[in-house]
């Protein structure tokens, strides 16, 4: 199953076409995308059975994020070897955590304005929680993924490093700084989530300068079976201390190759594209 957001409305998508769910279940579920995650169980098992005979053709431009309203949004730093090296960091012990806030969310075309001159981009996989726990193992937190999306985790540098402490959350955060989707992709869709290759396209001013007129720069190409804690064990040492809830989505870190350590920034007119095996693509323009 693969659950969007088209318009503000909640639909299952297939072969390029989106079956309206409200109608498909003859109101059982109402348009609001966030409907779903009122009771997963209930409505993965209803979606099972699904017809898409009368699924229609799409604008992927109408495509908000699929998830606009989480209760929560984590995001963890850190998190694949390569990257880690990059930053000349050592490897963690444990999870590094912060938040990127609510209206920072967007859909996988929205437009972002760039803010400042070091405007940063991080490929990650994103992973949505499908029940409530707390406290539970890696076997529980597996047992709980509702399912894998595309992120993108901006951010602005200056704001994220001024002193005197680091403002991750805030700098990463502004308006679309967190587009995600196209859908969220349900596990049995994939056949190895801890084994997807994952990639970051920049193309436009950025993108010719760093791949000598060429127009398109691969500014990271990795896997996510690089990750140092998996997505079980992320949920599962996040549940040691707060509650996750359904619909409550975690960014789980980017592979090597990100622009800071290259002393490299996004500028209007570059568009990166960011793209994930077996889940789709995020291509969001800088403005």
């Amino acid at each position: 199953m693969r659950l969007a957001n088209l318009a503000g409305r909640a639909v299952l998508l297939q072969d390029g076409r989106a079956l309206d769910v409200e109608r498909a279940s003859d109101g059982r579920f109402g348009p609001d995308p966030m409907t779903p995650w009122a009771d997963w169980a209930a409505f993965t098992e209803w979606a099972a059975g699904v017809d898409y005979a009368n699924a229609e053709g799409y604008d992927e431009s109408d495509l908000g994020a699929p998830i606009p309203f989480p209760r929560q949004v984590f995001a963890i730093g850190l998190n694949y070897k390569d990257h880690a090296d990059e930053a000349e960091m050592a490897y963690p012990e444990n999870i590094v955590v912060f938040t990127k806030y609510q209206s920072s969310l967007a859909g996988p075309t929205a437009e972002v304005k760039v803010p400042g001159e070091t405007l940063d981009w991080e490929a990650e996989l994103v992973v949505v929680v499908g029940e409530q726990i707390h406290d539970v193992d890696e076997d529980a937190a597996q047992a709980a993924i509702a399912g894998y999306s595309v992120g993108q985790d901006f951010s602005e540098r200056t704001v994220q490093r001024r002193p005197p402490a680091p403002q991750f959350s805030l700098g990463k955060s502004f308006p679309a700084f967190g587009p995600f989707g196209p859908a969220v992709v349900t596990p049995n869709e994939i056949e190895d989530p801890a084994n997807l290759s994952i990639t970051c396209v920049i193309e436009g001013p950025t993108g010719l300068a760093q791949s000598n007129g060429a127009g398109a720069w691969t500014a990271q190409d990795g896997n996510t079976k690089d990750m140092i804690f998996s997505s079980a064990r992320i949920l599962s040492d996040l549940s040691k201390v707060v509650t996750l809830y359904p619909g409550d989505i975690v960014f789980t870190g980017t592979p090597a190759g990100v622009g800071m350590p290259q002393g490299i920034a996004l500028q209007p007119g570059d568009v990166v594209t960011t793209t994930i095996e077996g889940l789709g693509a995020l291509r969001n323009p800088m403005v």
